[in-house]
């Protein structure tokens, strides 16, 4: 988890693009989203999330084969506190673990 997050930013996620979407209503908790092929819009009051997204090429180690999806995150209208809390909430949703 980070102590912040900026206005823009990438990540790789070791998901597919269908798991990915499977995830995202939860991440997103009771904010309103809409989903337009691989970008969605979410409603982040006061401001929005905008979410773009792209499959890559399997990250490969050794035997292990895992799936890369690099997402885009860019929020307007929200200030540092909004998007920690906001980003923090998705962040739990998203995380995956092991065991």
């Amino acid at each position: 988890m980070q102590s912040s997050y900026a206005e823009r930013f990438e990540r790789d996620m070791g998901c597919t693009e269908t798991e990915w979407l499977r995830w995202l209503p939860a991440a997103v908790g009771a904010c309103v989203w809409r989903l337009e092929g691989t970008h969605a819009v979410v409603e982040v009051p006061p401001g929005r999330l905008a979410l773009h997204w792209a499959q890559q090429p399997l990250r490969v180690i050794a035997l292990m084969r895992m799936p890369v999806l690099r997402v885009n995150f860019v929020f307007t209208g929200l200030d540092a506190a909004q998007r920690y809390a906001f980003t923090k909430r998705f962040d739990l949703y998203m995380q995956r673990g092991g065991g």
